[in-house]
């Protein structure tokens, strides 16, 4: 049985392709791959809203030996043709060329953002805003648009999205003076730097984020050393939230023994507490292609949050639900095990938790603030 508390709010059937971004010139069929991993932000008039990932794939990846990958070009969107005998399908979100010295990958699907407002409590769907969907409009974003995470900072909103291409793997900035419409600031962190998160408010006068960086080798801690290595969760101060400086401490790492040995990640932006910034964050135990996906948390100190009060790595607050994506579940393409909380909201007695559910839906979860006390 479902929980009241925890449900799916939008799946890959309420998207309307019509008014998909890529009908504008891509004329070859397409589906929702998954709508997911959603950034989460409380409007001016008390709505909620989502700004949801789309993935979009074609119906028809592959055609006379070539498989075909969505890119997006100053000229409208084109297919790219990969031979298929050069490539590697193992994971099913991307496809791996074998021709060359170095690890490249190709998607199988384009994502770009929609935004849905939902009711306050987060519990029903008012509108899918279309006219503000936010696609590919650089050519550092030509394979796609994802992973949108909302931080409301004074009165600007903040919003951080990963920009993929064969340029660079990057980190973006939007802002944004009402929360729906959102211009594009740039590139704020480069190469593969993944999962940044802006503090919901300064600290002392700075801004601060969670980042995460990723990297082909990573150096081993010795044999004694509590922590496992690999990506990690690090902290870089700002300005005025577009130039970045990285902390010199380490913040979350990857323990031994925990479930979460094989990597760490941000998750949704860390909120102001009584008792420090609660931060949510995705942690991956090694478990088949992809991994299991789960979400955990810590309080950092206010003042200085390389300061970390309370880390909980052991126990999940949340783990992938089978039972929600049942009636969905001839969608699934993933045989791992994954949520992925990418935003929460202040609901009273509670939070609303956002997080993407198997890479296919978006999973609304209540979840009592006395769990962080």
């Amino acid at each position: 049985m479902t929980s009241p508390d925890d449900f799916l709010i939008f799946r890959p059937a309420d998207v309307d392709l019509s008014r998909s971004p890529l009908r504008r010139s891509l004329h070859a069929p397409t589906h929702v791959l998954g709508a997911f991993n959603p950034g989460l932000a409380r409007l001016p008039n008390g709505n909620l809203l989502m700004m949801v990932r789309i993935a979009e794939a074609l119906s028809e990846p592959t055609v006379d030996g070539q498989v075909l990958a969505v890119q997006w070009t100053p000229d409208g969107y084109r297919t790219v043709p990969f031979p298929l005998a050069e490539i590697d399908q193992t994971d099913p979100r991307h496809f791996l060329l074998r021709r060359d010295r170095h690890r490249l990958l190709a998607l199988t699907s384009l994502s770009w953002l929609l935004p849905v407002e939902l009711t306050a409590d987060g519990r029903e769907v008012v509108a899918v805003h279309y006219d503000h969907a936010i696609a590919p409009e650089r050519s550092y974003q030509d394979y796609g648009v994802e992973d949108a995470r909302i931080s409301k900072v004074g009165d600007i909103w903040y919003m951080t999205s990963c920009a993929v291409s064969a340029e660079r793997h990057c980190t973006t900035l939007h802002t944004s003076t009402d929360g729906l419409n959102y211009a594009l600031q740039g590139i704020v962190l480069d190469h593969q730097n993944k999962d940044m998160l802006l503090f919901e408010g300064k600290i002392g006068d700075k801004f601060m984020a969670l980042t995460r960086p990723l990297g082909e080798v990573y150096f081993a801690y010795p044999p004694d050393s509590p922590f496992a290595g690999g990506p990690s969760i690090n902290l870089a101060q700002s300005p005025d939230a577009l130039h970045w400086k990285p902390l010199d401490q380490p913040e979350i790492r990857a323990r031994k023994g925990s479930t979460s040995s094989m990597k760490v990640g941000g998750g949704s932006p860390p909120i102001r507490t009584d008792a420090g910034w609660l931060m949510l964050y995705h942690g991956v135990e090694t478990v088949g292609v992809v991994g299991a996906y789960r979400t955990f948390w810590a309080l950092l100190d206010l003042n200085d949050p390389t300061r970390i009060w309370r880390l909980e790595d052991q126990v999940p607050l949340l783990e992938a639900a089978p039972a929600l994506t049942a009636s969905i579940a001839e969608q699934m393409y993933l045989a791992s095990p994954v949520v992925f909380t990418t935003g929460i909201a202040d609901g009273g007695d509670h939070y609303i938790v956002a997080s993407g559910e198997a890479d296919l839906a978006c999973r609304m979860t209540m979840i009592g603030k006395n769990t962080f006390l």
